[in-house]
């Protein structure tokens, strides 16, 4: 057996007896997602070190089995279909030739006798066959259909066409090493072409650490770099001004005056700052020792264990709801907690519990909590910012058991009329058992006396989650959300949600976990059905599409809480609901148009319910009725790509045609128990084909609009006693959050004009009008 640039010929004299491989059921690549062997195999290994998983991108298998062997025995499963025009030119010699071994009758028929038949047999005995076009158009047909046809359809075809059942045979089988080849060399290519950005990237980055900024401070060392403040730079003086607050506490304690570890360099101040020790820090800050720290945690670990496991009378069961409460009489008289102010600001007590199994192997989902970045992608909906202070204890083994570490966090809901919460805490992971981890997020005892009272509003009593392994990749959680809160002014849509708990609570983490998750078990599965694949016939393309997705979802949700990432101006809309308006200028990022962007938000209250008011939002078919962009013309679905179970979780390319043009549209819809979106960019149609066929998209510009629905939080009452559920529905209203986004000057330097806010205004009015009028709740 050679293999060629065409794919796998047959270059043997000797395998005339070797038996034909078994027949394979056609339809076997239709079976069920879930029940797939290989999904089991992708759940299982799907969060691996690192290299593994570059080295499975650059051998991602289109179908299992080795093409080398002519097709023998083995689990085959179809995994994307992938059409023929994707060979390119090298179809040319493989479609049309095929070579046969000329074994056998033919070879003594051919030879002849005596001397002629001796020096023939020296010569390589091999008939070239040049299939016509009928038989490659026939062959090709069914090659879309099954690329392993069993022994019954060759058959079938070669009586058909008029060919051998081995030519056929041997024709399926260099097309699929054809296939197979052009598919890895494509990969090979995207992971080199990502080697080298990321390179380039990086040593981008050491240039302007080392030449532009000072490490400390962020200000330009240059003056010709002083006056465009890049969002490094920005980062980076944000972290000036924290570590100025950090010298103002440790002045607040009296163990460091003002300015004592600071030089007339910024430079030498930040060295001074890195070399001081955790201790110091904690010392510093707390009036604290290590040993205390300690002490606090391992308290809060063995509360939050019983907090998860306990029942009854601890947690008491709504009838109504279904949720679980806390009984906080028993709560104080069980773990002892001193319940009197001491004169501190009347705060509100939120606890939750809620239990769940995620698509993710245990490893893998406490990396995720130990590691910052990876912690705020997991939540990007929820954390607008969060940072790891300073670690107390690295932990041990590879898994880090016993780590502890001081973290920030602003929490956020997705609109600006709610505000953020900031709290920091000590986040403590440690195994419990050979298959079950805890992780415990405690606020430290008496903060109040050593920090601002601005940086304290909420405080975390013993919270976190208990991860228990289970088989396949799973694992069970049980979540605990404990938060002590000062008492804000919230706005009345959003007073029940979030007084009651549900906006911040357990409910909404699980909720939240087991959607990425999900997400990323999609998005990692090489076996994925046709049917949740349309219109992208490649797994590169499929995956490169998801990122683009994905990446425009985090930037929306960045971009619409009360972070203090942005200043929010409310203005009045013509239909009397209030406008939140900010801007922001884009100087270097190739993800977003640069220039001057702004952002409007408008946040309502619907009499409908969240699952109606999603599938209206997220259908293609009724786009026209509520986008005022499309002009009242069809909006069309030319690639579908499912992200979870849900059918509404999704990743869609629409396209909208008009009389002048047309215009490709990304939306990424996504839901689950507590919160739904729909987010939305237009984008260019050239790169959109681009990223399609799998090249990379990180530097496709998308600036993304949508919607955040969420219920409104009111429980009530059945309204009659039946056994009929669509009478027992109680589905209150919605909370609709509508936010656009638009590009109002290419020149960053540029001003914010009220033109633009009024187009805005006009836009986010039109939208809302049109969106009741078609929901038939104008009243609401």
């Amino acid at each position: 057996m050679a293999r060629t640039a065409m794919g796998v010929v047959d270059m043997s004299n000797n395998n005339t007896n070797n038996n034909p491989p078994p027949p394979r059921p056609p339809n076997s690549r239709t079976k069920d997602f879930f029940a797939s062997p290989a999904l089991s195999l992708s759940l299982a290994g799907i969060f691996r070190d690192g290299a593994a998983a570059a080295a499975a991108a650059a051998n991602m298998e289109v179908e299992e089995g080795d093409e080398g062997s002519g097709g023998g025995g083995g689990r085959r499963e179809e995994t994307v279909e992938i059409s023929s025009e994707n060979s390119g030119h090298a179809r040319s010699r493989s479609e049309e030739l095929d070579f046969d071994g000329g074994e056998g009758e033919d070879e003594e028929g051919d030879g002849g006798d005596g001397d002629g038949g001796d020096k023939n047999k020296k010569k390589k005995r091999k008939k070239y066959h040049r299939h016509t076009a009928e038989q490659i158009r026939e062959m090709e047909a069914l090659f879309k259909e099954s690329p392993h046809p069993d022994e019954k359809q060759r058959q079938q075809l070669s009586k058909q066409l008029g060919l051998a059942p081995r030519q056929v045979k041997f024709w399926f089988q260099n097309r699929r090493t054809q296939i197979k080849a052009i598919q890895e060399r494509h990969e090979n290519s995207l992971l080199k072409t990502e080697m080298d950005k990321l390179r380039d990237e990086n040593k981008s980055l050491r240039e302007t650490i080392k030449k532009s900024a000072c490490p400390n401070c962020g200000f330009a060392t240059s003056s010709k770099d002083a006056s465009v403040a890049t969002e490094e730079q920005q980062l980076k003086i944000e972290n000036a001004r924290l570590k100025a607050e950090i010298e103002k506490l440790r002045a607040a304690v009296g163990k460091h005056p003002p300015g004592a570890s600071s030089t007339n360099s910024s430079c030498s101040a930040g060295n001074d700052q890195e070399n001081r020790s955790s201790l110091d820090f904690y010392t510093g800050i707390f009036g604290l020792e290590k040993t205390r720290i300690m002490e606090i945690v391992n308290q809060g670990m063995e509360e939050l264990k019983k907090m998860a496991t306990a029942g009854d009378p601890l947690w008491v069961r709504s009838v109504e709801t279904g949720r679980e409460i806390l009984n906080y009489d028993e709560y104080v008289k069980e773990f002892s907690v001193d319940s009197s102010s001491n004169g501190r600001p009347k705060r509100s007590i939120e606890a939750s519990r809620e239990t769940g199994v995620v698509f993710v192997d245990l490893p893998r989902l406490v990396q995720s909590f130990m590691d910052v970045n990876q912690w705020k992608e997991m939540f990007p909906c929820m954390i607008s910012k969060a940072a790891t202070v300073d670690v107390i204890s690295n932990g041990e083994g590879p898994n880090r058991s016993g780590a502890v570490q001081l973290m920030f966090a602003e929490l956020q809901m997705l609109t600006p009329m709610v505000p953020t919460r900031e709290v920091y805490f000590i986040r403590h992971c440690k195994q419990l058992s050979a298959d079950q981890w805890a992780i415990v997020d405690v606020s430290v005892d008496k903060v109040e006396d050593n920090i601002d009272a601005s940086l304290v509003k909420c405080r975390k009593r013993p919270s976190g989650c208990i991860i228990e392994d289970k088989s396949n990749g799973h694992c069970k959680v049980i979540w605990v959300e404990h938060l002590e809160c000062q008492k804000s002014i919230i706005p009345t849509m959003y007073r029940s949600i979030v007084n009651s708990g549900i906006a911040f609570g357990a409910r909404h983490w699980i909720a939240t976990l087991q959607q990425q998750c999900e997400r990323l078990v999609f998005f990692m599965a090489t076996n994925v059905p046709t049917k949740d694949s349309s219109g992208v016939a490649t797994l590169a393309g499929r995956k490169s599409i998801l990122k683009l997705a994905q990446r425009m979802t985090w930037s929306f949700c960045r971009a619409l809480g009360a972070s203090s990432y942005h200043t929010w101006t409310k203005v009045s809309s013509k239909t009397g609901d209030d406008i939140r308006v900010a801007s922001r200028k884009n100087l270097n990022d190739p993800g977003e148009p640069l220039g001057v962007i702004m952002c409007a938000v408008s946040s309502v209250w619907l009499p409908v319910s969240h699952h109606v008011l999603f599938d209206f939002l997220r259908d293609e078919a009724r786009r026209h009725e509520w986008d005022i962009m499309s002009s009242g013309g069809p909006v069309q679905s030319i690639a579908n790509l499912a992200k979870g179970q849900d059918r509404g979780n999704a990743v869609t390319i629409q396209t909208m045609k008009s009389k002048e043009n047309s215009m490709w549209i990304l939306q990424d819809s996504s839901t689950n128990t507590y919160e739904s979106m729909v987010v939305f960019a237009p984008v260019d149609i050239t790169g959109m084909q681009s990223v399609m066929t799998g090249c990379d998209a990180s530097n496709v510009a998308v600036l993304p609009s949508g919607f955040s629905i969420l219920p409104d939080g009111l429980e009530s009452r059945p309204l009659v006693i039946t056994s009929r559920p669509e009478e027992k529905s109680t589905e209150g209203g919605s909370l609709l959050t509508i936010a656009f986004q638009i590009l109002t000057n290419t020149s960053p330097t540029a001003k914010l004009s009220m033109e633009s806010v009024e187009s805005v205004n006009t836009l986010i009015s039109c939208t809302l009008r049109n969106i009741k009028t078609s929901l038939q709740c104008e009243d609401g």
